[in-house]
C-alpha cells in the first residue's frame, strides 16, 4: 500500500486547513518562546505566573500549546514581562523597506 506524502507549505496549520493559519502561526511561535524563556530561567509556572500577572492554569495553557483563549497582543505583553525585547516588522509585499516597531 503506498501512502501519498504531500510536502508542507511552512505552516502546520495551513497544511492542516484550520481558520486564520498565520495567526494560529504566530501564536504558536510566540508561546514556544514563552516556554523557552520560563525554562531558560528555572521558573515555576506558579513564577512565572506572578511574572505575568496571570493565573498559573494560563500559563500551563501556553506551554501546553493551548492557545485559543490567548491573542496575540497579549502573548507579545507576556513576553516583555519577562524582559524580552519583542519587535515587529511591517513590510509592503511590493516595497523592501520595512517598518520596525519595538515593544518593551
Amino acid at each position: 500500500m503506498s501512502e501519498k506524502i504531500t510536502p508542507s507549505n511552512g505552516n502546520v496549520f495551513a497544511d492542516l486547513g484550520l481558520p486564520h493559519p498565520e495567526e494560529a502561526l504566530a501564536k504558536a511561535q510566540l508561546a514556544l518562546l514563552i516556554a523557552s524563556i520560563i525554562k531558560k530561567r528555572g521558573l515555576s509556572q506558579k513564577q512565572a505566573a506572578h511574572l505575568l500577572g496571570t493565573p498559573q492554569s494560563k500559563v500551563s495553557y501556553i506551554v501546553t500549546g493551548q492557545l485559543s483563549g490567548f491573542t496575540i497582543d497579549r502573548l507579545m505583553r507576556y513576553l516583555t514581562a519577562l524582559d524580552a525585547e519583542v519587535e515587529i516588522i511591517v513590510r509592503d509585499k511590493q516595497n523592501t523597506s520595512p517598518l520596525h516597531v519595538a515593544l518593551g
